[in-house]
């Protein structure tokens, strides 16, 4: 594992590398609004892919960077990942653009202007909680790349019954919320809700080869 300080238009933006022995895909992930990489679904996937071939690079936004409490616009998150997309596409591999909850929106909007080779999305906020008038369903829908969804079950944000037909496949964590958390009474337990996250993305991955 190593990390990198990369500068960009909205300050210095941070990426922790965890690389496959023999890479053939980098997934790039962001935090959402409300955390860091150490999110569970993001750890887990940092831990399980570089088996699979898949160097994993974290990207810490420059606003987590410097220590604020609240995210920027999203113009300002879309700014940031396109200053640190010339170090994730550096090692000539390619890159899945991907993130969890407002990373996730900004994989969907950047990724075809930086070419990314797919989009993970995890837990899409496909509304804010209780408004779902407030689509953001075509954020997803105009991706243009191949794109995953894993969605919890009862995440407010947007179960999976709520998301809009179209080109992505959509995963779902049953009971799980919107950081992938379950209930004690769920049926599975959270390495167990981790591990639907883990297999369905290291089959996805598979498939883009």
């Amino acid at each position: 594992m190593t990390t990198e300080t990369i500068t960009t238009d909205a300050g210095d933006a941070r990426v922790t590398w965890h690389p496959a022995a023999k890479p053939r895909l980098v997934l790039a992930a962001s935090h959402g609004a409300g955390g860091g990489i150490e999110a569970r679904d993001l750890a887990a996937l940092a831990a399980v892919l570089p088996a699979h071939g898949v160097t994993v690079a974290l990207v810490e936004q420059p606003w987590r960077v410097a220590g604020k409490k609240v995210a920027p616009a999203p113009k300002t998150l879309d700014t940031g990942w396109r200053g640190v997309w010339p170090a994730l596409s550096a090692p000539g591999l390619p890159v899945i653009s991907g993130g969890r909850s407002a990373g996730a929106r900004v994989a969907c909007r950047t990724a075809e202007e930086l070419g990314a080779r797919a989009v993970l999305a995890l837990s899409f906020p496909l509304h804010p909680p209780g408004r779902p008038e407030k689509s953001r369903a075509r954020e997803l829908l105009d991706v243009g790349v191949p794109t995953l969804v894993v969605q919890g079950g009862n995440d407010p944000f947007g179960r999976p019954a709520e998301f809009p037909e179209g080109g992505h496949e959509l995963v779902e964590v049953a009971r799980a919320d919107h950081g992938f958390a379950v209930p004690k009474r769920a049926g599975l337990t959270q390495e167990e809700a981790l591990r639907v996250i883990t297999d369905a993305v290291v089959r996805w991955t598979a498939a883009l080869d």
